[in-house]
């Protein structure tokens, strides 16, 4: 809604705009409650461990099981918000730094669902530890990490993801460690499932790294699964005899990697084919994997001493002759898990780097190093061995450092507990400490992404406080998650930012005297230092919005206007000029929450409109003489016309960076041309200028959507091409003609020296820019076209 104002409306606009947010407050659901305590989280929680809290509430607080409760509605209400806050990446942070203030905009808990849809619907697997289930942040660090993945991908109201999942929960059982078996919730990733093309439910899908991603099409029986999944399994089962046992054996010292071998005879039970083929799996990349038919091969293995079915890990460099001192170890198990588990402890650990090799070692070579506190550090975990089979296509080497034999070296590098990091092949001065999950495919990610990115760990030694090149920094919580999820989004924008801004994040945990002195009051909070000038970043967390964060510090859309300022540009402003004008306070959280919007709509206006901001709190008593009595206050001063002063009020709901774009064009003149069906005739079919069309209803919802996009195309492609616009319910007769069967329609009818065809060349856009250059394209074929036909008259004559 908006309405045209002079100076003296504002007062009643003021007024009523005062009682529609009065009416606002009612409705929405407030609690002074912090969100965190009334779901019995804390703030470190996962959105694993908020969803399971949230469902033990819902069981218990539901109103359909408290119908005698008249408090029981208000209740339920207040840990839905709560839930619905705290499940979302993007509103967890506002809330964390602004509290309710930050969330004044959004309107999420309103309405819950039923008991039965908790009980029976709601999270499914996740109470199941095989089955790992995925939220938007973690998905591509899991099926990028070098492992195979299976993901389910369902809906909590899905009958069909119901059916299957008992059987999902089976499968995950058998092939757990052969493969990762993950599952993702479309209720609450719907964008994630609409990036990754899913639009039916269950949707299965093998993921592997240098392999797109392969659906399931198969019946959903565990076996059918189980082979289905199995095909992926890279590693094989070698069969081995007499002529290859021996080299088999006596290579593995130079490899480095020995044997697991299955021995098959008449007595005993020898593991089946598919216990083979997942140890093969479990194992690939630190143990190979084979059999032996005593049957045939029975003078080997009584050379062995193998009378009966067994099976032995034969470690590099092991003896055939003397097995106990070469240390073979016979495993008595069928279980392919527990053999796993044994030979896994057989491996050795990782290689020890000592405080007098360290620096040395770190200035050659990439490194992910394990920080221990003396020799009884558990720390590590037996999975932990696969990382340097996963990270050597990266070059990455795997040690530890024990921070008892130097702490002046870890106390240089802030390193006070267990934890790991990636150092980047340039010393000690280059390194990443890693803050996600300690599970391998979350260090898996982190390591193959900081090696490549331009991430560094900061503390009060290296912190950029006086450096003349220009900084990104992360203050941060390691309990945080948004700060988590941060994390990798940062590493991407590194890359396309190197040598143009270096990043780095400090700990706030661990150097809170430094985060003080910055004022930082809630995480993450992200700051550009630029010698004496300091922005923070409000945006989502993403790389791209941190790209174009970056972008408009270096190309400002949005004018910072003072009193002066606004007179000259604005109250003075050209006739043909516009302007659109936010007048904020920094402290005011749905100010925080519209300035990255505001900002990315000024870029999508390119000139069109200008767009400026008032900081009234800086300009308190400027903003209190225009009437300002609210913020955000959006306003929009048109092209001049004989009234002295005025200006449009947007009162929308949406304050997103479109829904702003769409109001704003509506008050440009129009560029486009009103056709009737004789002008169409006269000017588009017979007429020697190109023309795009847009056919559309008054009444179509999507048509008057479209329309704001129309004039910007319009505006671009003008010299060049002319826009028309053709009313098909005024004139239907001549839209039935050019075959419009849907609305809006655009059609091209380019001029190519003779009349041109009613039905044009349909165009499957809606976007203006799209639309423009696939007009210029064509322009452009066409005149190419031109100069050859004129090149092949000339060779004529």
């Amino acid at each position: 809604m908006e309405f045209l104002a002079s100076k003296g409306d504002c007062t009643r606009y003021f007024k009523r705009s005062l009682l529609l947010v009065l009416v606002c407050v009612i409705v929405l659901v407030c609690t002074d409650q912090d969100y965190y305590s009334l779901l019995g989280v804390s703030k470190e929680a996962s959105s694993r461990e908020i969803r399971q809290a949230f469902k033990k509430l819902a069981l218990k607080l539901h109103p359909d099981k408290n119908q005698n409760d008249p408090n029981a509605h208000e209740n339920f209400l207040k840990i839905n918000r709560a839930y619905e806050v705290l499940k979302d990446e993007d509103l967890r942070k506002k809330y964390d730094k602004y509290g309710e203030k930050g969330l004044e905009d959004q309107q999420q808990g309103g309405r819950y669902e039923s008991w039965h849809f908790y009980r029976y619907d709601f999270g499914i697997y996740d109470d199941d530890p095989e089955i790992l289930t995925l939220d938007r942040g973690e998905f591509d660090a899991a099926v990028n990490s070098g492992e195979l993945w299976f993901v389910n991908f369902y809906s909590p109201r899905c009958s069909h993801c119901h059916d299957l999942a008992p059987t999902w929960r089976e499968f995950a059982k058998e092939l757990d460690g052969v493969i990762r078996i993950g599952a993702v919730n479309c209720g609450d990733n719907r964008m994630l499932c609409r990036i990754k093309g899913i639009n039916s439910y269950p949707s299965l899908y093998v993921f592997k790294t240098g392999m797109q991603p392969v659906k399931y099409y198969g019946d959903r029986s565990k076996e059918s699964l189980k082979n289905f999944a199995m095909q992926y399994v890279t590693s094989r089962v070698t069969e081995l005899w007499a002529g290859n046992f021996v080299n088999a054996i006596e290579t593995s010292f130079a490899s480095g990697i020995g044997w697991l071998i299955t021995f098959c005879a008449e007595r005993g039970d020898c593991l089946s084919y598919q216990t083979r083929l997942k140890l093969a799996g479990m194992l690939e990349g630190l143990v190979n994997v084979g059999w032996m038919d005593c049957g045939t091969q029975g003078e080997l293995c009584d050379n062995l001493d193998v009378s009966s079915s067994t099976t032995a890990y034969f470690p590099p460099g092991a003896t055939i002759n003397n097995k106990e001192k070469g240390g073979v170890l016979f495993l008595n198990s069928l279980d392919a898990r527990e053999i796993y588990q044994e030979v896994m402890q057989h491996l050795p650990d990782f290689e020890i780097i000592s405080a007098t090799s360290l620096e040395d070692r770190l200035a050659h070579h990439r490194w992910l190093l394990f920080f221990q506190f003396g020799e009884g550090d558990k720390s590590n975990v037996q999975e932990f061995k696969k990382l340097k089979f996963l990270l050597k296509d990266e070059h990455i080497q795997v040690g530890k450092f024990d921070c008892l034999s130097s702490p002046t070296i870890c106390n240089k590098l802030y390193v006070y507990q267990p934890c790991l990091a990636v150092f980047k092949g340039k010393g000690t001065g280059d390194y990443e400490i890693h803050h996600g999950k300690k599970i391998l495919y979350d260090i898996v990610a982190f390591a193959k992404e900081s090696v490549n990115s331009h991430v560094i760990t900061l503390g009060p030694q290296n912190f950029p406080d006086k450096d003349k090149e220009p900084w990104l920094v992360d203050f941060f919580a390691p309990w945080c998650p948004p700060c988590r999820a941060l994390l990798p989004e940062l590493r991407k924008a590194s890359k396309h930012l190197y040598g143009q801004l270096k990043f780095g994040t400090l700990d706030c945990t661990v150097h809170e005297g430094l985060c003080n002195m910055h004022n930082i009051r809630a995480y993450p909070t992200t700051v550009v230092f630029n010698q004496s000038d300091v922005h923070e970043y409000e945006g989502h967390h993403s790389a791209e919005q941190i790209l174009e964060f970056i972008e408009d510090l270096r190309n400002p859309s949005v004018v910072s206007l003072t009193p002066e300022t606004f007179a000259e540009l604005v109250q003075r402003r050209k006739r043909e000029e516009i302007w659109m004008v936010d007048f904020y306070a920094p402290w005011c959280g749905p100010c925080q929450a519209l300035m990255p919007e505001w900002k990315k709509m000024a870029r999508m206006l390119n000139g069109l409109i200008s767009v400026g901001s008032v900081d009234c709190q800086k300009y308190y008593s400027f903003c209190h003489q225009e009437s300002v009595r609210g913020y955000p206050e959006i306003r929009l001063f048109p092209q001049k016309s004989n009234t002295a002063y005025q200006y449009y009020s947007y009162n929308g709901w949406h304050r997103d960076a479109y829904s702003l774009r769409g109001w704003a064009l509506g008050y440009l003149p129009q560029v486009s041309v009103d056709l009737t069906p004789h002008s169409f005739t006269e000017k588009v079919l017979n007429g020697k200028d190109h023309w795009v069309i847009d056919f559309y209803a008054p009444w179509c919802g999507p048509c008057q959507n479209f329309a704001p996009e129309f004039e910007m195309l319009a505006r671009a492609v003008k010299g060049k091409v002319k826009a028309g616009k053709v009313d098909c319910q005024a004139y239907g007769q001549t839209c039935q003609t050019a075959d419009i069967r849907a609305y809006p329609t655009v059609k091209f009818y380019p001029y190519q020296g003779t009349k041109k065809s009613v039905l044009g060349e349909y165009i499957d856009s809606r976007d203006a820019k799209g639309i423009a250059d696939l007009l210029n394209e064509k322009l452009e074929a066409m005149e190419n076209k031109g100069k050859r036909k004129k090149s092949r008259s000339k060779d004529e004559l």
